[in-house]
């Protein structure tokens, strides 16, 4: 028989690494300005980033969450951000480490606050445009997302031609590693919050805007895939194509400050695993830390 003290400890160990391998968006910096994330859960402070509750994926595409996070809430803050201006999104695991899953794409939507201050804006029922799309590195290669392992951030270029306003810019995730099956793929969705500058008149038109969630279904083609059995096939980006009026527009992701070049990490049939290292210690209310952790292992630990 298995002593409770053992289970005990097999099933914490179990659940920190399954934290390590999900995530949110730790920092963001709009042009020369970088605002930091709350953790999730946690005591918030002043950012441009809405902040989640959970750090586990957002999964069906029906789900509610899809919009901006795990309950994501309003952010108290606004970024000043210029047409062209480069938004670096860092994202970091549950150990507050670098990014783990290599598997799957990356895109990024705007939607416009109207007259108001973003940070009063309701995005439940917004309508959405993307600004950019990125699957793989090159043809049958490491997906874009592996250079976030080494705790690089993604660079995307707000259109160099968008018009000024308010807007929400929506950065995703979308993990594939056990997407074979219906429901498997993960969402990480953030939004931040923007004041753009400027003289442009870019806009996207009706039929390029889209609901989120109401964009995706759960059986789209880039949804439901084998990331594994033929990696040079063409992948079918879920959602709209990128709005007519970006031109050029792509992600780039730097290398971090311990990497020498932006070369991809070697790719893996399976997804990369986390590490048990110790969370970041950081000043919690007192139920953030089984939020912290997944909520199907939150339920096998121990009660106190």
């Amino acid at each position: 028989m298995i002593s409770p003290i053992f289970l005990s400890v097999l099933l914490s160990s179990c659940a920190v690494q399954l934290v390590s391998a999900h995530g949110w968006l730790g920092s963001v910096t709009v042009g020369s300005q970088t605002f930091i994330g709350n953790v999730p859960n946690a005591s918030p402070t002043g950012t441009v980033i809405r902040q989640i509750d959970d750090v586990d994926p957002v999964k069906g595409a029906s789900n509610a969450f899809l919009n901006c996070g795990q309950n994501a809430q309003l952010a108290s803050d606004v970024a000043q951000a210029n047409p062209g201006d480069t938004v670096a999104f860092t994202w970091v695991n549950g150990d507050d480490g670098p990014w783990v899953h290599n598997t799957g794409p990356m895109q990024t939507y705007m939607t416009s606050c109207g007259s108001q201050d973003c940070s009063s804006f309701d995005s439940s029922d917004a309508s959405w445009f993307k600004i950019q799309e990125q699957g793989r590195i090159t043809p049958g290669g490491d997906w874009a997302m592996s250079l976030m392992n080494t705790g690089a951030p993604a660079n995307v270029t707000i259109p160099s031609n968008i018009a000024p306003g308010n807007y929400l810019i929506r950065h995703e995730l979308i993990a594939l590693q056990i997407a074979q099956t219906e429901g498997g793929a993960e969402f990480y969705p953030a939004c931040v919050q923007l004041t753009i500058g400027g003289t442009g008149t870019g806009t996207p038109t009706g039929e390029e805007l889209v609901k989120l969630p109401g964009a995706y279904s759960d059986t789209d083609p880039g949804i439901l895939v084998d990331a594994y059995s033929n990696p040079s096939a063409d992948y079918v980006f879920p959602g709209p194509p990128v709005a007519a009026f970006v031109s050029g527009n792509t992600t780039t992701t730097a290398p971090s400050a311990s990497s020498a070049s932006a070369s991809a990490a070697p790719s893996s049939s399976t997804s990369a695993s986390g590490s048990c290292k110790k969370r970041r210690s950081v000043e919690l209310v007192d139920d953030v830390r089984p939020r912290m952790l997944s909520r199907v292992m939150k339920s096998l630990l121990p009660q106190e």
